[in-house]
């Protein structure tokens, strides 16, 4: 005969459920928690309800075993065979304590895990494979807490239908975290750290406007994230989900554990990283077209960005679209080993940093009236055909990768460029120019 299990638990009811809060061990989890597919003659909601436990797994296996700040959210697990065995309890009252008390055992009792019910996950499957097989690996992990809501499940067609209606709802209806909320909140992505703090320590990122972190600030305290665009009115020079790019792709080189987004990297390497990411960036600014004292010596930052009746005068790395494509470039010659990092900055420095300028106009449509006005191209082609062409003037490997730049321009521009492949070759090694 199976051995019982008593968890405490709250009964609770919403809507037309009636359902119990409890919190259970990694190790009862475990034990007592089973993955819709074991549950034999149940193929109805095998098929319903599970969606697979892969890779996922793996990254939250590893978050358990290596985290010291591990937590994961409650699990969702119905009761297969109805209505689970629940004691409610009252709690010993005496003349000391009753006021505290009084009301606090509404609803509190037992509930009886005595292996007459089995349990699904029914939201959390993820979770569920992970906190098994950490389990397994540290039986140490089974002493932890996780929160548990238990939900009935009657084997009919009507207890079916009312399962999959209630799957269907919390996944229908969850809300999941934007890339810009992991930013603002992760505290263990390494690139998501680093942004925050150059947001906060920089000594010219920030600066009040120079980066936007919301896009709408309500009067009720409701927040937006911003985008990854910049209004035509706005005078930021980039996004915080632009800069958290910005800097992911200017890491090369860092320590790997900055890389890895569920194990907090050290305060040693954050902080290492921090002072070699804010030189990059520093010479960055100074080498495109000198962003930095061009911004701070405008009255109106926009007007950098597209000054008013001259839009095409406007400064190309005022528009995160160039600083993603710029950024990604220079990543990819780094590593490549085509330039160093002085070398490559003293060529970005000889661009011609007007918007309607190649290579940067790319992604500028001239109006027909002039050229000095016009619009940016927000296609995905138009920015892959930026960033190979920034190859091609930075560091080309090849007169092939040159001409294949010059192709995509014509393909989305629909006319010739206007450097030749014979003056980009100049900027090939002298081992592949010949």
């Amino acid at each position: 005969m199976p051995s019982k299990t008593f968890v405490p638990a709250f009964e609770a009811k919403v809507g037309n459920w009636t359902y119990y809060s409890c919190i259970m061990s990694y190790a009862a989890v475990a034990r007592e928690i089973n993955f819709a597919h074991d549950l034999g003659g149940n193929q109805d909601l095998a098929t319903m309800i599970q969606r697979g436990v892969g890779a996922r797994t793996a990254e939250i296996t590893n978050y358990l075993l290596t985290n010291e700040n591990r937590f994961l959210g409650s699990i969702i697990v119905a009761a297969w065979g109805g209505a689970p065995e629940y004691i409610p309890l009252e709690l010993e009252k005496n003349s000391e304590n009753i006021e505290v008390l009084a009301g606090m055992d509404r609803n509190f009792g037992v509930l009886t895990f005595d292996g007459t019910h089995q349990f699904f996950a029914l939201d959390g499957q993820h979770r569920l494979k992970a906190i098994k097989d950490a389990v397994k690996r540290d039986p140490e992990l089974g002493r932890e807490d996780i929160g548990v809501i238990v939900v009935p499940h009657f084997d009919n067609e009507a207890g079916r239908r009312r399962t999959r209606r209630l799957f269907t709802n919390i996944n229908r209806n969850a809300v999941k975290t934007t890339a810009q909320e992991n930013i603002a909140l992760d505290e263990d992505d390494g690139f998501a750290i680093l942004t925050r703090r150059f947001l906060d320590e920089h000594d010219f990122l920030s600066q009040a406007g120079v980066v936007q972190v919301f896009s709408k600030v309500g009067t009720d305290g409701d927040v937006k994230l911003a985008t990854r665009q910049v209004g035509v009115t706005g005078t930021a020079w980039t996004t915080i989900g632009v800069l958290y790019d910005l800097l992911t792709d200017l890491g090369f080189g860092l320590h790997d554990s900055i890389n890895k987004t569920s194990q907090r990297a050290t305060d040693e390497v954050l902080d290492e990283s921090y002072d070699i990411l804010a030189r990059r960036i520093d010479e960055l600014l100074v080498a495109c077209g000198d962003l930095r004292s061009r911004y701070e010596a405008q009255a109106a930052p926009k007007d950098l960005r597209a000054p008013k009746g001259r839009d095409g005068d406007g400064h190309p790395f005022m528009r995160p679209v160039v600083q993603v494509q710029i950024v990604r470039a220079v990543r990819h010659i780094i590593e490549q080993g085509l330039l160093g990092f002085p070398e490559l900055l003293e060529r970005l420095s000889e661009l011609n940093w007007r918007m309607s300028s190649a290579p940067f106009s790319t992604v500028w449509q001239e109006t027909p009236e002039s050229t000095r006005k016009g619009r940016m191209i927000s296609a995905k082609e138009n920015s892959q055909a930026l960033y190979e062409l920034l190859l091609a003037h930075l560091a080309p490997n090849s007169r092939a990768q040159i001409e294949r730049a010059l192709k995509s321009f014509r393909v989305v521009k629909n006319k010739r460029y206007q450097f030749s492949v014979q003056e980009l070759a100049t900027r090939l090694p002298v081992e592949v120019s010949r």
